[in-house]
């Protein structure tokens, strides 16, 4: 049977990864990063057109994040039970509509519709990877496709590189509904290698062997209303998050009741959306999704709060301040080409832990007399834990999660750094108030510092980082 399914992909059960494979998983998985950067630059030239103030604008970003950390987990999960070409097909044709709506939208509320769309429309695109790389790892029995991990990473942070400059290109060229037209290309890209590349047969029968498809039909196997009700908790904590007040605290109170509902329903569920009781005893993951939280606050935040300082509190001018960001992205990818074909985990994850650290120590040493040097600097020590957390998180989850829901368990490492981009969010704007001055830099620089040294514990003191890849902890749930 694996020779089959092998032949059927144009190679052999021996050959290896298969390579074709790469350019769908790829593209894929940079629809979502290449419409979060891009939109960074157009942000000013939609409000100029659409006479939008800078609040309202605001929602195009949060939008897309809203609709990508609730969908990467749901979508990941239909990806489980129906295979990754599907999902992979479906998601991207929907990046497409996105791309129209977008471009032909008459006002600012069908814009941020479409951005809701692509933000669901871009969410099979990592899960689906992940899942690919699961089942070719039981097809050649060769459970290490470090360089493939790496090619995902590095293909994210280039696309972070070069996205605001293709933004910058594509509004002189178009104006911004050139910036919405670009996904439409892209899709249909996207969906033609999906159609030629991506493997036709399913996982939906081995789901089904592991979780008794005939135990409600098609409505069980989803689990509907714990979906729902995850929805409810995630929308209602993530808007409390972006927007952090005491006079939004039902936010809080509704999250705390549809979670209490959620844990309910996962617990007497026969096929759960999320298997609390399969989670609750993989420590390793749930570290893991805690560790990535934790990481992406200090990553956000810097992306976030340094940027605004460069601008506003030192004097630079946006390209200018655009460009100091650069290397850390340049550092980044040659931090993962390097250390990516490295099977460990720990090594990464403690290295990237210190970068912080040090890099947020040194913005402490920063004012606006600094030289412009040492805005460089910061950057570039950045450059390491930003090339080393992702790749090492991403290994992680790889090598930690039940191989049957690799793709909610992906999905969900992407929530829980979306959680960490509204903290980071809403931490800037406390530090910063009404201007990102010097001495709001260096506030949100001590939270940053206790966050760096909070992941630089978690790390030292998780001792199942030791373990080989591929050797998964005694509390580590096996597949069915």
């Amino acid at each position: 049977m694996t020779d089959q399914k092998a032949e059927g992909r144009g190679g052999t059960a021996t050959a290896g990864f298969d390579r074709r494979l790469l350019p769908p998983m790829l593209l894929g998985s940079v629809l979502n990063p290449i419409n979060s950067t891009i939109i960074a630059v157009t942000l000013v030239p939609i409000g100029d057109a659409l006479g939008a103030p800078p609040s309202q604008t605001a929602w195009l970003v949060s939008a897309l994040y809203l609709a990508t950390a609730l969908g990467q987990p749901v979508v990941g999960r239909l990806i489980d039970v129906f295979g990754p070409r599907r999902l992979f097909l479906v998601s991207t044709s929907l990046v497409g509509v996105a791309g129209v709506v977008g471009t032909l939208a008459p006002n600012l509320g069908v814009l941020i519709a479409s951005r809701v769309l692509l933000g669901f429309g871009t969410c099979a695109g990592y899960p689906a990877a992940m899942a690919l790389l699961r089942s070719e790892a039981k097809r050649t029995g060769q459970d290490s496709p470090g360089g493939v991990l790496t090619a995902l990473a590095v293909a994210n942070q280039t696309i972070a590189v070069i996205g605001p400059l293709l933004g910058g290109l594509l509004i002189g060229l178009g104006g911004w509904r050139a910036t919405c037209a670009l996904n439409v290309p892209l899709a249909v890209a996207a969906v033609l290698l999906g159609l030629l590349r991506l493997p036709k047969e399913s996982r939906t029968e081995e789901a089904g062997a592991g979780e008794s498809p005939r135990r409600g039909g098609l409505a069980a196997r989803l689990d509907l209303p714990g979906m729902a009700l995850f929805a409810v908790t995630l929308i209602s904590l993530l808007l409390f998050l972006m927007n952090l007040h005491l006079r939004d605290w039902y936010l809080l109170v509704i999250a705390a009741a549809a979670s209490a509902a959620f844990a309910a329903r996962e617990l007497r569920a026969p096929t759960p959306f999320i298997d609390l009781r399969v989670l609750g005893g993989n420590t390793p993951l749930l570290v893991t999704y805690g560790r990535a939280l934790v990481a992406y606050v200090v990553a956000y935040a810097f992306l976030y709060g340094f940027t605004q300082w460069t601008e506003e509190g030192f004097g630079l001018s946006p390209f200018h301040a655009g460009l100091v960001q650069i290397p850390m992205f340049l550092v980044a990818i040659g931090v993962s080409i390097v250390s990516g074909r490295s099977k460990g985990v720990r090594g990464k994850l403690l290295v990237g832990a210190l970068g912080q650290v040090v890099a947020c120590a040194v913005m402490l040493t920063l004012t606006g007399d600094s030289p412009v040097w040492m805005l460089v600097l910061v950057a570039l020590i950045f450059g390491v834990p930003q090339g080393l957390n992702s790749l090492g998180l991403q290994n992680s989850v790889y090598f930690q999660a039940d191989p049957e829901r690799i793709a909610s368990s992906a999905g969900l490492l992407r929530t829980f750094a979306y959680i960490g981009s509204m903290v980071a969010s809403s931490t800037a704007a406390a530090s910063f108030g009404q201007r990102a001055d010097t001495g709001g830099m260096h506030h949100l620089a001590w939270i940053m510092l206790g966050a760096g040294v909070l992941y630089l514990l978690l790390n030292v003191f998780d001792r199942t980082l030791g373990r080989a890849p591929g050797d998964p902890p005694a509390d580590t749930p096996q597949a069915p």
